[in-house]
């Protein structure tokens, strides 16, 4: 049995940031936070007063290390995606596919459930965003993939059966039974790209949509008298919204509106990464295309914004100095939030006894300096 204790830190509680406590694990799981002095047994590892907090997890990852999954849906590009997210503290993430053809996506499942069978560390399921969604709102996204699944494609995308399934989808562009019948499955349903009214994603989220893929990006905003999908969702007091904090998919103001409208635990922050997190190289190619990253922005050849380059210790660091919360909650909305949408509340994102040892320390400026999974730096 290997036991570390994780001591002389600030270190992310049930109670906040404590600096009188430390922390047991033993095989990979946390099984003690013991204030005082730390046990004499065990490997210890001294955080040397850093910040130590629970792995971030991001349910939004096209791509990463150089790798975008659309282009390559392979377990080696899973594990390129996922170590290229790793430096940035992110210890678990949906790698996410963009509106595709039925074999890409199909691929792209059976990829998903070897990584996982693998033990690829990091991948906790898949995020398929697309092709059930709107050409009003398609974003970056190829409107000539776009279609409405008949039953044999939603029981092809709902057969990770190792794994977390989300789905983004337009509700006005997909049947209620249809949204069912992926709730019916284990998929969890998200509404994006849509250019649905009020009242149809109102009928979206009771057929079972829980979820809001990035919030006021690619759907019909909030007016007056036209609520739109931004208008349900903030309204809805039980559904999940992932927010890009990066300073340019959405104006500080507005995210600060979102947080204070949503109860505490239901927004989270996303990447909407592209291959050059992780990567040297600015650019990649998506459905033929080239795109590239100018000063941090990555936008297609018709002006519309193509994903992120952003990292998760950077919307962590953003969340704090853009939108004035404390780090503790920015952790949390890069970590605890996204577990409990994730259904995996009980195991990820927190650290505390019985939680998967899923750990990252912080230096003072919000910078990744060491991480773990399950116990392995």
């Amino acid at each position: 049995m290997t036991t570390q204790v994780f001591h002389n830190g600030h270190i992310l509680t049930e109670n906040g940031f404590e600096t009188d406590v430390c922390v047991v694990v033993e095989d990979g799981h946390i099984v003690a936070v013991l204030h005082g002095a730390p046990p004499s047994t065990g490997e210890h590892i001294d955080l040397h007063d850093g910040y130590l907090v629970p792995g971030f997890i991001d349910v939004q990852v096209n791509g990463g290390g150089g790798v975008l999954f659309n282009n390559d849906t392979s377990v080696e590009a899973l594990t390129t995606i996922a170590r290229g997210h790793r430096q940035y503290g992110t210890t678990g993430l949906l790698p996410t596919l963009i509106s595709d053809d039925a074999d890409v996506m199909q691929r792209a499942v059976a990829a998903t459930r070897d990584a996982i069978a693998q033990g690829v560390p990091g991948v906790l399921g898949i995020h398929l965003e697309g092709p059930y969604i709107a050409p009003a709102r398609k974003g970056t996204h190829n409107a000539d993939k776009f279609r409405v699944p008949d039953a044999d494609e939603v029981a092809m995308v709902t057969a990770l059966d190792n794994g977390v399934t989300v789905i983004t989808l337009a509700p006005e562009q997909v049947p209620v039974t249809t949204i069912q019948a992926m709730v019916e499955r284990g998929a969890i349903v998200c509404a994006g790209h849509s250019a649905a009214s009020y009242e149809e994603a109102r009928i979206g989220l009771d057929a079972g949509i829980t979820g809001f893929t990035h919030l006021y990006n690619a759907m019909t905003p909030l007016q007056g008298r036209e609520p739109g999908v931004v208008g349900a969702a903030l309204e809805d007091a039980h559904s999940w919204v992932g927010v890009i904090v990066d300073g340019v998919h959405v104006h500080p103001a507005s995210l600060k509106v979102a947080i204070a409208a949503k109860p505490r635990g239901k927004v989270l922050l996303v990447t909407d990464a592209m291959p050059m997190v992780g990567s040297d190289n600015p650019s990649f190619d998506l459905y033929g295309e080239t795109i590239t990253a100018i000063d941090g922005v990555v936008r297609n050849a018709a002006g519309s914004l193509a994903g992120s380059a952003l990292d998760m210790a950077s919307a962590v660091r953003n969340t704090v100095q853009l939108l004035g919360l404390p780090l503790d909650e920015a952790c949390r909305m890069a970590a605890q939030y996204p577990a409990e949408f994730l259904g995996l509340g009980n195991t990820l994102g927190r650290i505390a006894p019985g939680y998967r040892a899923d750990l990252v320390l912080l230096d003072a400026g919000v910078n990744v300096t060491r991480c773990w999974i399950g116990g392995i730096e």
